[in-house]
């Protein structure tokens, strides 16, 4: 079984895939998977650099992360260029993860930690999809809190993914993360047994 796991930026989606992870399920995580792509001469390493220059570059030549977001989220054009490099090569990279773990634990419940799911067609390789939602307010407040954002720069993150209202429309489960810690823990062990 493979379930897809998505939501917004500041949605508390690493929240519900750690309680995911301790009731027992094997966590794929998206971000880690990009972050390890972008390693110098990994798969998207080189075009990366191709197309941002060499000035994205630490001097062990690291893609400097920072550098490389302030200058997706500030122009579309380029986040779109930056998703086009990365995206069909994490879903490479999860279908052949989720090979792995299917011949050797055909039994288990693998959990893709993806938060553009629907904006990169990943949906395609899950069983179900879950969607971690919270309201608007709720996801601009947590994301100002937890980065010190301006409540522009939170919106400018905000509005580069696909709002969360439609991805809830599209999900087989809905996390309403809008409570407390206790209540999401609740509902996330109620949803997981519910699949055996």
């Amino acid at each position: 079984m493979v379930i897809g796991l998505t939501g917004g930026i500041a949605s508390g989606k690493s929240t519900v895939a750690k309680t995911l992870a301790n009731l027992g399920a094997l966590i794929i995580d998206g971000d880690e998977t990009a972050h390890h792509l972008m390693e110098p001469h990994q798969a998207a390493w080189e075009d990366i650099v191709q197309a941002f220059g060499r000035e994205i570059l630490n001097p062990d030549m690291t893609i400097n992360r920072l550098k490389l977001s302030a200058m997706v989220f500030n122009d579309d054009g380029q986040l779109q260029v930056l998703n086009r490099i990365t995206h069909p090569l994490v879903f490479g990279s999860f279908k052949s993860q989720i090979q792995q773990i299917e011949a050797s634990q055909p039994e288990a419940v693998v959990i893709m930690d993806v938060p553009l799911l629907y904006e990169a067609h990943m949906d395609q390789l899950c069983d179900q999809v879950w969607v971690v939602w919270v309201d608007r307010e709720t996801q601009i407040k947590r994301l100002m809190e937890r980065n010190g954002f301006t409540r522009q720069e939170a919106l400018k993150r905000i509005n580069s993914q696909m709002p969360l209202d439609e991805k809830a429309k599209l999900a087989d489960v809905v996390i309403d993360n809008s409570k407390n810690l206790e209540e999401t823990i609740r509902t996330v062990t109620i949803y997981f047994k519910d699949i055996f």
